[in-house]
């Protein structure tokens, strides 16, 4: 093997260390390695496959998600942008992994969406994309609002702006500011998911609580309030009606499945009672498939709780 020959093959062993055995078309060339050679390796049953066009794997079996962000901007360019799901996992979002890997592209950039990489022309890239790793990534608020545009349904939206909030990765300023800088196409769902949060609603059933207090015409309530009497603290119930002192609380699957759990909310609503509280506990299933029974039952309380004297409650609304 002559000395250029052996030149190109560490050059190029380099590249592929560097960037998880993926390589494009132009880096192997720029390395030496003639296009006679490339070809050999990309023989069927050789040693490199194609994975994308221009985008070589230098080993067998299937990419891992970090490899196929590497090849995604590999095929997308240096100004390539990751963003979607795997943006907002990279920072600690808890949302599942697609195979998809959405790549933001300047709107002056003609790169096609191939394979598993979906490309976005935009004419408004991030100005100051996150680097990990050597790839650039979306900042999470602005990979939540492309998500959200994605044609996610109202109650997806509203878990994904509610995670990333709750996750301390974003504030609901931040997507506030996004939401504006952005397209109003396709923004209702994300629009209306941001003043949900913004409330103080803390879950998706919460969410869909929140909808049948609007449907059913119900007073509206305070979200996740704080209670207190005198300087006691009291409990954050998910929601509060001050006039009838009257609390709901969403109970998730973990309330039923974990002791502890169930001894901490057997605790609060102790704590809330005896400070005359009335307090109703809903499942989500309960609010998704007993509608109409919910509502009637929050609408009694809040009668009942009106009729008495006001409780000497202090509550302090979520910032």
């Amino acid at each position: 093997m002559t000395r250029t020959v052996l030149g190109s093959e560490r050059a190029i062993e380099k590249v592929l260390r560097a960037q998880g055995y993926l390589v494009t078309r132009r880096q192997v060339l720029a390395a030496g390695i003639s296009r006679d050679a490339l070809r050999h390796r990309l023989r069927p049953g050789g040693p490199w496959v194609v994975i994308l066009p221009g985008v070589y794997h230098a080993r067998t079996g299937p990419l891992t998600a970090a490899q196929r962000e590497i090849a995604a901007a590999l095929y997308a360019g240096k100004q390539c942008v990751i963003t979607g799901p795997a943006a907002l996992q990279r920072q600690g979002v808890s949302v599942p992994l697609t195979e998809i890997v959405d790549v933001l592209i300047p709107d002056t950039l003609k790169r096609q969406s191939a394979g598993f990489v979906r490309t976005h022309r935009t004419a408004r890239m991030p100005e100051r994309p996150w680097i990990d790793g050597g790839l650039r990534w979306a900042p999470v608020p602005r990979a939540v609002a492309d998500v959200s545009r994605g044609g996610l349904d109202h109650r997806d939206v509203r878990a994904l702006v509610a995670a990333a909030v709750q996750e301390r990765t974003c504030t609901v300023g931040e997507l506030e500011r996004e939401l504006l800088a952005g397209p109003t196409q396709r923004s209702s769902a994300l629009r209306a998911a941001i003043e949900e949060v913004a409330d103080g609603v803390a879950s998706v059933a919460e969410g869909d609580l929140r909808g049948l207090i609007k449907r059913g015409r119900l007073p509206a309530p305070m979200y996740n309030a704080e209670l207190y009497a005198e300087s006691i603290f009291i409990g954050k119930p998910d929601i509060w009606w001050q006039d009838a002192g009257v609390a709901g609380e969403v109970d998730s699957r973990e309330y039923h499945l974990s002791p502890d759990l169930w001894a901490k909310t057997m605790s609060r609503h102790a704590t809330m009672s005896a400070q005359g509280i009335i307090v109703l506990h809903y499942t989500p299933r309960q609010i998704r498939v007993d509608a109409d029974k919910v509502i009637a039952e929050l609408r009694s309380a809040i009668k009942a709780g009106l009729a008495r004297p006001k409780l000497k409650i202090r509550a302090i609304p979520t910032v």
